[in-house]
């Protein structure tokens, strides 16, 4: 890809602050509160580097599922196996899949057995609020998995009454159809969901059929108000070399992954309570061939019960966020054997605002305790200060950890041994950043840095030996992020710009091994940029563009665009992705489709 694909859209923002002077606010995300942490803290008080996507900026992205919209974020680096977010691998700064957390209202939902699996419960995207990314290390705030930065999705809850209707269709004989429900009674709120989405393919065995199921009741109440979670997600899809070598075009996987979750939020005096319970599972079955299971299978079943009580208490000195987690995660396997583990983890933390509540200092800690590991203490500091009304200083420091997966510990095949001695990862992680906010423009940098290390790597001597997993590898990786968002009117309507860049170096140790497998390939220089502009009343469009260039020197700039035509209750929409029909993989040298589209319809009873 020629390096002149990535000037476009600086030309393209030039231009249209050039022409247009006249701004408005359009709209804030300053007093939204950043609901996965103890400490409730206004987002404009952070100091940490988080970003939100709220479900006004879902609409206008175009996308269909949270995969697509994550790859809009500059420094996510989402990698997919095919389309429709089917299977995605999701990174953050340089780290691995197994390195990122997802929550869902809060509640940590990674899988055990593999990172492979933590997209599985990405929620359809008609019911989600916004999604909340946190960057950096975050150990100290979730616990494990949460190495280089967690994604929390935060569900909508029933304000009004409602029943949408949704269809798309396009290439690859692609169907989406979903329908949604939400209900709002004087003492109970309800969110229903159903969607399937079904396609043939855009290459020998990709085809798919995934079904989500998703229901969400409140019970409200001024002293203690009750959310109550379900979700199910069952996804069928050929695997054409998603995992082995690209000459492996007969993989086939089922996955099945679902959630049961009861929490609530009150408070009392001084002190807010947010207690939860919950019940993940996930289920891969995976076959090397197709049409003969016999070679080669393999069935996983992962279960996680777990109960979360966090509390934040304010007095003269700042607040205090105290938090207990406990879980029991399950696993039955024909490849990884019968497992369980209970693991156990404290957190500590306190925010002092000082000099007029200009500086905000947040020390704090995480211990663990693993029944089949040691345990340790990660702790960490915040540090912001608020120079001025437009403009904020933060730094952060911490250490963050993650224990190894199942797969990591025990799994073999013709060429690869698991190695139940692996230690956990470890990493001491630093960011410093500034933000400037304005009505109409806001503008972020930040610089990081990693030292990692007892990194797992896959090494052995001979070539005729099995790649065993070890704890070998140490890592510094380093970088920097841009971001910038401009709102401004053109036409009398609301226009908005944004434009993010991460750049990242790593610095690999050598190791003392005559093959290896551990491949770094890092987004080194990660541009997006999203318009999103409205030139007639009933009618709005978006252009986004991503380009990526990996450590292995591959490069590649996409861009996609989707019009939205509203009249009366319909809304229709077509959404072009690739447009210029750029060959690409993201990942395993799986090519990615060229340009396809996808038609779509909305009606909403109201």
């Amino acid at each position: 890809m020629k390096r002149r694909n990535f000037l476009v859209p600086f030309l393209l923002f030039t231009f249209i602050v050039t022409a247009q002077e006249n701004s408005q606010r359009i709209d804030t995300l300053s007093e939204v509160i950043v609901s996965s942490t103890r400490i409730d803290i206004p987002f404009s008080q952070n100091s940490r580097t988080i970003q939100l996507i709220t479900s006004d900026q879902i609409k206008q992205s175009g996308v269909t599922n949270v995969a697509d919209l994550l790859l809009l974020i500059s420094g996510v680096d989402v990698r997919r196996r095919g389309t429709s977010g089917m299977q995605a691998d999701l990174y953050f700064r340089g780290g691995s899949f197994d390195q990122t957390l997802l929550l869902i209202d809060g509640i940590k939902v990674e899988d055990a057995q593999t990172g492979h699996h933590t997209m599985n419960l990405a929620l359809p995207i008609e019911v989600i609020e916004r999604i909340e990314i946190i960057k950096g290390p975050a150990a100290r705030v979730f616990g494990q998995n949460a190495f280089t930065g967690a994604v929390n999705i935060v569900t909508k809850k029933a304000l009004s009454n409602k029943f949408t209707l949704q269809g798309q269709a396009g290439s690859y004989e692609q169907l989406n159809l979903s329908a949604t429900i939400m209900q709002d009674y004087e003492k109970t709120s309800h969110v229903v969901q159903f969607s399937r989405n079904i396609s043939e393919g855009y290459r020998y065995n990709t085809d798919y059929d995934n079904q989500n199921y998703f229901i969400k009741s409140t019970l409200k109440s001024s002293e203690m108000p009750i959310d109550i979670l379900a979700t199910f997600s069952e996804r069928k899809f050929g695997a054409n070399g998603f995992y082995a070598t690209p000459s492996a075009i007969n993989q086939y996987e089922e996955t099945q992954a679902s959630l049961v979750g009861v929490q609530s939020v009150f408070t009392k005096g001084n002190v807010t309570f947010k207690p939860r319970m919950y019940w993940r599972r996930n289920q891969d079955e995976y076959v090397f061939v197709r049409d003969n299971p016999e070679i080669y299978r393999n069935l996983h079943i992962t279960n996680k019960v777990g109960m979360e009580l966090n509390t934040a208490i304010k007095s003269k000195w700042g607040t205090t966020g105290v938090g207990v987690d406990l879980a029991k995660v399950y696993l039955s396997s024909n490849n990884l054997g019968d497992r369980d583990r209970f693991m156990g983890t404290f957190f500590l933390e306190h925010r002092f605002l000082l000099l007029d509540a200009k500086l905000d200092i947040t020390p704090g800690f995480a211990a663990n305790y693993y029944t089949d590991f040691d345990g340790n203490f990660f702790p960490g500091i915040d540090i912001g200060y608020q120079v001025s009304k437009h403009f904020r200083m933060y730094a952060n420091v911490g250490k963050t950890y993650r224990i190894p997966t199942y797969t990591d510990l025990y799994y073999s095949d013709p060429n690869t041994l698991g190695n139940e001695d692996l230690k956990q990862e470890e990493a001491l992680s630093e960011e410093i950043g500034v933000v400037f906010t304005q009505n109409k423009f806001d503008f972020t940098v930040a610089f990081f840095n990693r030292d990692s290390k007892n990194l797992i790597d896959y090494t052995k001597e001979l070539e005729s030996d099995k790649y065993q997993a070890n704890n070998i590898r140490s890592l510094n990786t380093k970088g920097f992020e841009l971001g910038s968002n401009y709102k401004y009117t053109w036409f009398s309507f609301a226009q908005r710009i944004n434009l993010g860049y991460t750049f990242i170096e790593d610095d690999i140790q050598e190791i003392d091994a005559a093959f290896s497998r551990y491949s770094i390939n890092s987004a080194n220089h990660q541009f997006t940029g999203q318009w999103n502009s409205q030139f007639f009343q009933n009618i709005s469009q978006t252009i986004s563009y991503r380009y990526v260039e990996r450590t292995s020197g591959d490069s590649y700039g996409i861009v996609d665009a989707n019009v939205v035509v509203r009249m009366k209750a319909f809304e229709f929409s077509l959404v072009a992705n690739n447009i210029f029909n750029v060959a690409y993989s993201e990942t395993n040298l799986v090519p990615m489709p060229k340009g396809n589209l996808l038609f779509g319809v909305k009606y909403d009873f109201e």
